[in-house]
């Protein structure tokens, strides 16, 4: 039975790398049934909300989206898409898969080391007034029920991909009340698994390592805030937004996106780069039990990117969007 996918093919490049990575999807045998929703710079523009109820209705109906990269409007009092959709669907994990690929130039080659981020709370609660003009006060709420989620999240994936070690990132030296209170949280999970490493390391000193030695963490968990940091780091780390994969994922709701942004200044050009996007469905087959479907893109991708025939610019090559897809497509029919 095909599985229903709530599709949203955002602004800017969206449309372009989303329709590359349905022809992909469809060549690795995958079997679903698009349901495409509005979301963006262009929904505010036709119905006044970047991300209208109808499309957060769609979502709670058929539990997983694919997600394109969406602008907010800046300035006319929107909030950030990404934020209400987590929120408003409890996507409180934030997963962000970060391998080394082959035929990519970085400064590593070796790098296996998943970000796990807080998805719901930290200052991103958008809980902010002004105290008087001025003067901004901004809240950054931590609960122990949403430390202990998403810390036992992360040591649940560590156990289930045969990985070895958790490292909780923290600042609770200067936040010792919040950080204080996902640090023993963290503890007492980890606890819970004495067959697996556990480690506590501050953000700024977790921030000079990844720089010397990615290749010694194998899965990091953390706050909203530094999540968004890190979590970008280590995709610089491997060659950048545009091959890293992300997944949202809550008890219910699924949304699965590209990490890289709408990039207006190419939008409309054909030279947009899927392959984040793409490895992102491949992340959100995976999940739905389409394992084979996934499998055979994650193929597919090492292979174009080793072959370096019809790769888009960023990638080193003189390509497009219609070369590197057919490429994709032609590697994914090769695949085992």
């Amino acid at each position: 039975m095909s599985t229903p996918v709530v599709l949203i093919p955002g602004d800017g490049i969206g449309p372009e790398v989303t329709a590359a990575t349905q022809a992909v999807v469809q060549a690795a045998g995958a079997d679903l049934t698009w349901i495409e929703a509005p979301a963006g710079l262009g929904a505010a523009e036709r119905l006044g909300d970047p991300l209208p109820n109808s499309t957060l209705d769609l979502i709670r109906q058929h539990r997983v989206a694919l997600k394109g990269p969406c602008t907010t409007p800046i300035g006319k009092g929107f909030r950030s898409i990404n934020v209400r959709l987590r929120q408003g669907l409890d996507l409180y994990a934030s997963v962000r898969p970060i391998h080394s690929l082959p035929g990519v130039r970085g400064p590593y080659s070796n790098v296996d080391l998943v970000v796990v981020r807080e998805n719901t709370e930290g200052l991103y609660s958008g809980m902010e007034h002004f105290v008087v003009p001025g003067v901004v006060e901004g809240l950054r709420l931590v609960t122990r029920s949403a430390a202990e989620r998403i810390v036992r999240y992360a040591f649940e994936l560590a156990r289930q991909q045969g990985r070895r070690k958790v490292t909780f990132c923290h600042k609770a030296d200067v936040l010792p009340l919040s950080d204080g209170l996902f640090l023993s949280t963290a503890r007492a999970v980890a606890d819970d698994y004495p067959f697996l490493g556990f480690e506590e390391i501050r953000v700024d000193q977790l921030c000079m390592e990844l720089a010397l030695d990615p290749t010694r963490f194998d899965v990091l968990v953390m706050e909203n805030l530094f999540g968004d940091v890190i979590s970008d780091l280590c995709a610089g780390l491997v060659g950048g937004l545009g091959l890293v994969p992300g997944a949202n994922i809550g008890v219910r709701y699924s949304v699965f996106e590209a990490v890289h942004g709408s990039a207006p200044d190419i939008a409309g050009k054909g030279v947009a780069n899927p392959i984040g996007l793409l490895r992102s469905a491949a992340l959100m087959l995976e999940h739905i039990g389409q394992r084979k479907a996934a499998k055979r893109i994650e193929h597919a991708v090492v292979q174009t990117l080793q072959n370096a025939r019809g790769l888009t610019r960023d990638l080193g090559g003189d390509g497009n969007t219609r070369t590197i897809t057919e490429q994709l497509v032609a590697n994914v029919g090769g695949a085992p």
